[in-house]
């Protein structure tokens, strides 16, 4: 008997069967692009580790490509290239542009209709539906985080103005208006009101919550050929009281995106309005007693107030020449791996997002999570409120952050005394639309 061809045999049984193990346990990888930093970044990796962690088929593999919208561009060039990663985090208002780009996107309603993994659109709040679906329900996109605007106040401030924090009503435009000029005048802060993301607060969420139009056909969900609509009287109204306010010294400008943050965080402005997501900065740094209110409204408005939009990001699903269909199943694993009630709820509760599903907020309150925590209630609640008419359940604008900083500009130049408010929003309709018709011929 010879011994040595036994031996080789053995050997390459051996080999093999090593072989196989490996390929056995190799797991099909999914690239993802989250644009989150700080706490909330951390927040999105420890979702991805818990799916991870869940299943032993699939990994996601998370990648920080930079703001959103450094992330939109990248996004793009890498569809271009063949590169895209699998998921991409796409702030709202990149969402026209990301439903008109043509073969780069896979609607998440044709992945999960291809891949037979369950899941129902229906789940989540009609804003937060809306927002990321076609007109007849198709959802394109995974919602993900999800906020709202809000209204925060210094409640230290207002006591020392002379204000009951505990009773004081900040509803109404009128009254936050008097109670900004009281807190400057009896010495609460040196700054009585201030806003950040200027054009989402005060043209985006303002127009949802008067029930007035910020676009034409139904603020661009209808289609390409919208018409933006900012220079209605009550807009006007709106940008004439800031300026009769900074007059008066109890509105302070603090700048585009989230500059205006600082200005209350700090303690400088008493009341401002920003993103719901702000909830963890105040907690860290704001060393004084705070509250949180709901958007004010004009008395007299017909249908006011109604529900506030969101804003946030969704996860959009890129595609590229080498997909497989295991991919696209692993992709269509771990969204709905984030959409199960536990997971939703573990990302509400750690990040202050919205919670987006229905059966969260009501498990929550009857627990008595929110006993403790009354200012987690107002977003939903917010959100909730009223039912949404054409004019509040979303937008969609091809190249928004474009029209957002056009619409910035006009308004900073009326703060200064350079225009009027009529003629700051009626050049901000004439070159947003310029924006929308180039929008319009390049994705017929």
């Amino acid at each position: 008997m010879q011994l040595r061809p036994i031996l080789r045999t053995i050997a390459t049984l051996l080999v093999a069967g090593l072989a196989f193990g490996t390929l056995a346990q190799a797991q099909t990888e999914i690239r993802l692009w989250y644009s989150l930093t700080g706490a909330l970044g951390e927040h999105t990796l420890a979702q991805i580790e818990d799916f991870n962690a869940s299943q032993s088929r699939f990994v996601v593999k998370p990648e920080f490509a930079g703001s959103y919208d450094e992330t939109m561009v990248a996004a793009i060039a890498a569809f271009r290239a063949g590169t895209a990663p699998h998921i991409v985090q796409m702030f709202e208002v990149g969402t026209a542009t990301m439903m008109y780009a043509g073969g780069a996107i896979k609607p998440v309603h044709e992945l999960f209709a291809e891949t037979g993994v369950p899941f129902d659109p229906d789940i989540y709040l009609p804003a937060v539906k809306g927002y990321y679906s076609l007109p007849d329900g198709s959802m394109m996109s995974m919602p993900f985080n999800s906020s709202t605007a809000v209204m925060w106040v210094n409640d230290t401030a207002l006591a020392k103005a002379g204000l009951d924090p505990a009773t004081i009503d900040l509803s109404t435009w009128e009254k936050v208006r008097a109670a900004a000029k009281q807190v400057v005048d009896n010495g609460g802060a040196s700054c009585g009101f201030s806003m950040a993301w200027p054009t989402w607060t005060q043209f985006e969420q303002f127009s949802a919550v008067h029930d007035v139009p910020l676009a034409s056909l139904m603020n661009g969900l209808e289609g390409l050929g919208t018409e933006l609509m900012v220079n209605s009287p009550l807009h006007v109204q709106h940008i004439q009281n800031l300026i009769d306010m900074r007059a008066e010294g109890s509105f302070m400008y603090g700048g585009r995106g989230n500059a205006g943050d600082s200005l209350f965080v700090s303690g400088e402005c008493a009341i401002t309005q920003g993103s719901s997501a702000l909830i963890a900065r105040v907690q860290r740094e704001a060393e004084f007693d705070w509250s949180m209110h709901m958007l004010p409204y004009y008395e007299g408005t017909p249908n006011a107030p109604l529900n506030s939009i969101i804003g946030g990001a969704s996860f959009w699903v890129m595609q590229a020449p080498t997909r497989t269909a295991e991919e696209w199943q692993g992709v269509a694993e771990f969204f709905a791996f984030i959409s199960t009630i536990p997971q939703a709820e573990k990302w509400h509760v750690d990040t202050g997002y919205l919670p987006i599903r229905f059966g969260i907020y009501e498990k929550l309150m009857e627990e008595g999570f929110y006993a403790d925590k009354p200012g987690l209630r107002i977003p939903y609640e917010q959100l909730t409120r009223g039912t949404p008419t054409d004019n509040s359940r979303g937008l969609r604008l091809g190249n928004m952050p474009q029209i957002r900083a056009i619409i910035e500009e006009e308004i900073e130049m009326a703060f200064e005394g350079q225009q009027t408010a009529q003629q700051a929003l009626d050049k901000a309709v004439e070159r947003a639309n310029v924006v929308l018709r180039a929008f319009e011929r390049a994705n017929r």
